[in-house]
């Protein structure tokens, strides 16, 4: 297994380490034919660093968390960091109880290192957070926080007794959605919340064309002996609150993407790649999938 660096883990606000480059599992373990690669897929991952893997119980309904569980049976559950998501609708009680439990069973664990709630549902904040804390309390679950969270949510949830107590908010970011810099990124920073950026290659095969294809994303990843698809992680991962969990089925990929966390991007190609696809100047509704 790959030994990971200072560099590679960010420090939560409760002084949790928790790794900068992760893996996603959107879509998998839904197909049967797919299931051996993907496994191997997770398992080249964890070998190559990658011991932070996120999933969701909305994943396939719970078969990518039991995909998930059959690739770290065996392994050190200590050396893993566990991400799973509650639908919004069973943010409350009891449901979010009898939810954790089901997706520790799909796992074959017995804690996350992390618990989300996975968009902002009907259910009151105030009791998903007394649910959160409470979780953590039994012992469930290590830490917890949000997902596809804005500002403004943000803002409520920290004003509620114990919101202070959320660790990280998982959003929609990559080089050609930078909506989150203008206020999110900058708040999160402040109050030691960690971003962590899905689909940080971009989501669809015609997204992530749109950027890959860029002759400044092109001429960028040339000089530094990468692909398009590792120089856009590595512009994720240049942001200092940033944990990105990129989703690939294939080894090949996967290897590929753990490269990425040793990329040091100068200042100048920084700037280049953000005047091609620029920020914008004015607060934006979050984008989600």
């Amino acid at each position: 297994m790959v030994k990971r660096t200072d560099k590679d883990t960010f420090i939560l606000n409760d002084g949790t380490p928790m790794p900068r480059l992760g893996q996603g599992t959107w879509y998998m373990g839904e197909d049967k034919k797919e299931r051996d690669r993907e496994i191997e897929a997770i398992r080249t991952g964890i070998e190559n660093g990658m011991t932070l893997i996120d999933t969701a119980e909305m994943y396939g309904e719970g078969r990518s968390e039991e995909l998930v569980g059959e690739a770290i049976r065996g392994l050190d559950r200590e050396s893993l960091f566990i991400v799973s998501k509650v639908y919004p609708y069973n943010a409350g009680r009891p449901e979010i109880f009898r939810s954790c439990e089901a997706s520790l069973k799909r796992l074959g664990t017995d804690y996350l290192d992390l618990y989300l709630l996975h968009w902002r549902g009907s259910v009151p904040l105030e009791e998903t957070v007394e649910c959160m804390n409470e979780l953590v309390a039994e012992g469930k679950i290590r830490n917890w926080g949000v997902s596809n969270f804005d500002a403004d949510d943000m803002e409520e949830l920290l004003s509620i007794p114990g919101g202070e107590n959320c660790r990280v908010n998982q959003v929609l970011y990559h080089l050609g959605s930078r909506g989150i810099e203008y206020d999110l990124l900058p708040m999160m920073a402040d109050e030691g919340i960690a971003v962590m950026a899905y689909s940080p290659m971009a989501h669809s095969e015609r997204s992530r064309n749109r950027l890959t294809s860029h002759p400044v994303v092109r001429e960028v990843a040339e000089s530094y002996g990468v692909t398009p698809e590792q120089l856009l992680l590595a512009f994720v991962l240049s942001k200092k609150h940033v944990i990105a969990i990129p989703k690939s089925g294939t080894p090949e990929h996967v290897k590929e993407n753990a490269e990425a966390v040793s990329i040091e991007l100068y200042s100048e190609d920084l700037e280049r790649l953000m005047e091609a696809f620029p920020a914008p100047n004015h607060r934006t509704p979050l984008d989600m999938l």
